[in-house]
């Protein structure tokens, strides 16, 4: 597939994908599109659950089902940034030093654990996930296209986690949990296959340009100006509520927007639909959105859409 890809072929693509990842990780659907909508609005994903969940497995699913080059980082406290980014060594054959890029350097990035890690640690990722790039020893370097990262991480209650700081969590465009599963999902997932085995040996659905011509797709899914003026009513919301320490800021209104394109997409439409933003406004916003009395979470943000009318 390229960019002049039909509408149908499209649409087969993302269909084929959802049933990929359908047949591993199991009874989680909603976590599934999620996870696509904010691959294809070319954000980065965070996950957040009790250990045991399934991050992990839906990371190693995403990455095998698009074909993309995979690295894992695991976290730890005494992860340096070197480690994450890569070192310069000097090589006496060559009379200098020579930059050995780190496991940054890959199409979709597992960062496992990441609130094991120190803020120091941490910080490493802040401009890869910016501006698709890393500094090192005053040289720039570009990372892979398309450049998609996925944290998981485990409730800030557990012992040995440092939480993450609001300039890294607004680098994520989508926090989501994955929830226990349902009582089938369950009995399917006792008595099936390791999922190890499952997503070691699945076959791409997609490779690295058919994806990024994907993204592309998504710039050309159209918003109306009634759209707009309801995701500006949402930020609105953020900022005048006394419930919340602070409103959103213009760049989540952009993400929300973004992913809500990438949602239509999945849903087969080339224009965005209410339902489009609701769908994807607690995974965009719950992570940036903190009440005075220190709740946070996805029916925080479920309250502030029904307090609020579609245009």
């Amino acid at each position: 597939m390229n960019q002049a890809a039909t509408a149908p072929q499209i649409s087969e693509r993302i269909q084929a994908l959802l049933r990929a990842l359908d047949e591993i990780v199991l009874g989680k659907p909603d976590q599934i599109r999620l996870s696509l909508a904010c691959l294809f609005a070319g954000g980065h994903l965070l996950i957040e659950d009790l250990p045991g969940m399934g991050k992990t497995t839906l990371a190693h699913a995403l990455a095998a089902v698009t074909g993309a080059q995979f690295h894992r980082i695991q976290f730890t406290s005494d992860l340096l940034p070197a480690d994450i980014i890569g070192v310069s060594v000097y090589e006496a054959k060559q009379g200098g030093f020579r930059f050995h890029p780190g496991p940054i350097f890959a199409q979709v990035v597992l960062a496992d654990e990441i609130n094991r890690a120190t803020p120091k640690a941490q910080s490493a990722l802040l401009e890869a996930m910016e501006e698709h790039q890393v500094t090192a020893d005053g040289e720039t370097y570009a990372l892979p296209k398309p450049f998609f990262v996925i944290a998981t991480q485990n409730p800030h209650h557990l012992i040995g986690t440092f939480p993450l700081p609001e300039s890294q969590l607004d680098r994520f465009l989508m926090r989501i949990e994955m929830g226990f599963p349902d009582r089938a999902a369950e009995r399917a997932l006792l008595t099936g296959r390791d999922r190890r085995e499952l997503y070691r040996n699945a076959k791409p659905v997609v490779d690295a340009v058919q994806l990024l011509a994907l993204q592309e797709r998504v710039q050309h899914v159209n918003v109306s100006d009634a759209l707009l003026e309801y995701a500006q009513d949402l930020l609105a919301a953020t900022r005048s509520d006394a419930r919340f320490v602070a409103g959103l800021s213009p760049r989540a209104g952009l993400g929300l927007l973004q992913a809500a394109r990438a949602w239509a997409l999945i849903e087969d439409r080339d224009l965005v639909l209410p339902e489009d933003i609701q769908a994807v406004a607690p995974a965009v916003m719950s992570h940036r959105l903190h009440t005075v009395d220190g709740e946070s979470g996805p029916a925080i943000v479920r309250d502030l859409i029904e307090s609020v009318s579609i245009p």
